[in-house]
């Protein structure tokens, strides 16, 4: 497995009085803990009840959508007290370093993403080598466009995460991309790109994926492979093929399917396992989508 620099995050956790901890008290009902994510991590929590969070630092970059409730809430942070109504909609952006402490009314459902420090400055040619870029915090936020972002992350795991941990480090990748531009003290300059990924290196990585294409492979693990940051590989990855790595990846598990399928000694569900996919309900759902037919109704 290709190692990415970025330590691994596992969970949504602070640190309180030395120890690593949830700051909620429910526990999360939706994780992507087991996914196989690269430096940042997934946790939805639901039915949260008021609750009062005590002083706490936060060990990594924390996003927190407010999902569903309408609540007041109060915090305190660098030695000021705030408060505001919360929403559908709300996010907190609170960086790695920051400290604070919160209480809300009422009963909420929220989606939090972590990210290690590290994974930001990493993702990006131009700014890999320094130890982090500073993000700036926000209390009362709405973006659209990350929560959309982090919508799509919890969808792909309540799918199963149907192509391995590949969507879900891309789009925690476009994430952190987007809080790149937008919300860091220093910007990251945005690259041109002209004439898509050298030949020599895409066939590298294509030919490792069609040789690998049932395992689970990892959006670092590809970029490394072709010697680029990873944010680099997917912008030429899809110039030079029309796809991103993880649309070609299903790609490659679909075809191999339609093989499989037109071998009798091969069943439906044999044949989802055998391309790659968790169980047959994710392969049938994928298999639609894209062939516009059952497994079942393409045998015929």
């Amino acid at each position: 497995m290709a190692n990415s620099g970025v330590l691994p995050v596992d969970a949504v956790e602070v640190m309180r009085t030395g120890c690593a901890m949830c700051p909620f008290p429910t526990r999360s009902s939706i994780t992507s803990k087991g996914a196989g994510w690269n430096g940042i991590a997934l946790e939805s929590f639901s039915d949260i009840p008021g609750v009062a969070i005590p002083d706490h630092e936060h060990p990594t970059h924390f996003i927190n959508l407010l999902t569903r409730g309408e609540i007041k809430a109060q915090w305190t942070t660098e030695g000021r007290s705030h408060s505001a109504a919360n929403s559908p909609g709300t996010i907190y952006l609170l960086p790695a370093g920051s400290r604070d402490r919160l209480t809300w009314s009422g009963p909420t459902t929220r989606i939090v993403v972590v990210m290690a420090p590290g994974f930001l400055s990493r993702s990006l040619e131009n700014t890999a080598h320094l130890d982090e870029l500073e993000l700036t915090t926000h209390w009362n936020l709405r973006d659209r466009h990350i929560q959309s972002l982090m919508l799509a992350m919890h969808a792909d795991l309540e799918d199963g995460s149907p192509a391995g941990p590949l969507y879900g480090e891309s789009l925690g990748l476009t994430l952190g991309l987007y809080l790149i531009r937008r919300y860091s003290a220093r910007k990251g300059d945005s690259p041109q790109f002209h004439g898509g990924m050298p030949k020599a290196r895409l066939n590298r990585v294509l030919d490792f994926i069609n040789q690998n294409f049932t395992q689970e492979l990892r959006l670092w693990e590809l970029a490394q492979l072709a010697g680029m940051s990873p944010h680099y590989f997917c912008e030429l990855f899809k110039m030079s093929t029309g796809l991103t790595a993880y649309q070609y990846l299903l790609q490659c598990r679909i075809d191999r399917a339609k093989q499989y399928l037109r071998n009798p000694a091969f069943s439906v569900g044999e044949t989802g396992v055998a391309v790659g996919f968790a169980d047959q309900s994710h392969f049938a759902k994928v298999f639609r989508r894209m062939v516009g037919v059952t497994p079942t109704k393409y045998r015929g």
